[in-house]
């Protein structure tokens, strides 16, 4: 070192002079305590359209130069939907007030737009939003149409069953038990009358009777609110008489007397397994066990009782048929053709 300082006394000199500590110009990274360090202005640098290489200018000499580019600008925002107005026989009007509030009373931060009243409404500006599709929809009429005239206006048994009988599906949210638990309870409330198996959970001992019992009540308001069922005795007419009791055998052979064909009745009752969450068991020795607590869910199809009767009958048809076919006869009960007074040998 000395002996480099003696060959280079002036950068000694130079170091000394520094009112700030030395940092060598060729580091491996530039540093911000350096950056921060500097008290020199610096010029200010030309932009990056200006900052341009030798290279670069003699390609352009020749080549002729790239135009500069334009900054992307922001899409022009969307357009205020319009609101419209519901006509005066509109259940869904408002009572209280006789005229319907106006776009300003309901956005007074927006402004004021003219509203068409419903008779001036044009169809061909709510065509897209009405029919969006016309041609698949008018393939979609043709096509019922024809399937009609074929059958010759007969509903398939599905159909006729869907349009007389009523039915209800409902499906419940994620209970946190698993489903070996759930399983006895739902084998348990199926093919029982509603009102019998919420009877019956009110009192089981089960820890997931309580959610099921909420959910077989949510259930029943679903079915009679939305659907209709169970409504018979409301629904007729006091001067009618009561329909006689009526005794059916299910498919289990169990007898069943039916006072009342529309009562709800579960039809169907089966177990959803759910979502697995993480749960953590605190052990000795600051030992943690990770859990995996299951969640499942309880799905319930609720019929009227009708539908029952209607089973039985058919059943009990199906049986005759078959008892008939099992009789012996002389000849086939069949139609005989090609009848010929002459031998054809």
């Amino acid at each position: 070192m000395a002996t480099r300082g003696a060959v280079y006394p002036c950068r000694h000199i130079v170091r000394a002079a520094r009112p700030t500590p030395f940092v060598a110009r060729r580091t491996i990274s530039y540093t911000p305590i350096r950056r921060a360090q500097e008290t020199e202005e610096k010029p200010e640098e030309p932009p990056k359209e200006q900052r341009r290489s030798a290279l670069s200018s003699i390609r352009d000499f020749f080549l002729g130069g790239s135009k500069p580019t334009k900054k992307p600008q922001l899409a022009k925002p969307a357009p205020v939907q319009r609101e419209g107005t519901l006509s005066s026989d509109s259940i869904f009007a408002d009572e209280t007030t006789t005229t319907p509030a106006t776009a300003q009373e309901r956005r007074p931060d927006a402004q004021a737009e003219e509203v068409e009243p419903l008779e001036q409404r044009v169809r061909d500006r709510m065509a897209p939003i009405i029919d969006p599709r016309p041609e698949a929809r008018k393939r979609w009429e043709r096509k019922m149409i024809v399937r009609a005239v074929r059958k010759r206006g007969r509903l398939t048994k599905r159909e006729m069953v869907m349009a007389t009988e009523r039915e209800a599906l409902v499906k419940s949210h994620w209970f946190k038990t698993s489903v070996k638990k759930l399983v006895p309870l739902a084998r348990q409330i199926a093919g029982k009358n509603i009102d019998d198996a919420i009877l019956q959970m009110q009192f089981s001992k089960k820890k997931a009777a309580k959610d099921v019992l909420e959910h077989l009540k949510h259930a029943k308001n679903v079915a009679i609110v939305k659907y209709g069922m169970g409504l018979g005795h409301v629904q007729r007419d006091p001067s009618e008489p009561l329909p006689k009791p009526q005794t059916v055998i299910l498919k289990n052979g169990e007898k069943r007397v039916i006072r009342e064909p529309t009562a709800i009745y579960i039809a169907q009752a089966w177990v959803n397994r759910g979502p697995y969450d993480y749960d953590y068991d605190h052990r000795a020795m600051g030992r943690i066990n990770v859990l995996r607590p299951p969640h499942t869910g309880l799905s319930v199809l609720l019929k009227e009782e009708r539908t029952l009767i209607r089973e039985w009958q058919e059943r009990e048809a199906k049986a005759l048929r078959q008892r008939k076919q099992q009789l012996w006869t002389q000849l086939p009960d069949r139609k005989i053709y090609g009848q010929n007074q002459y031998y054809s040998w």
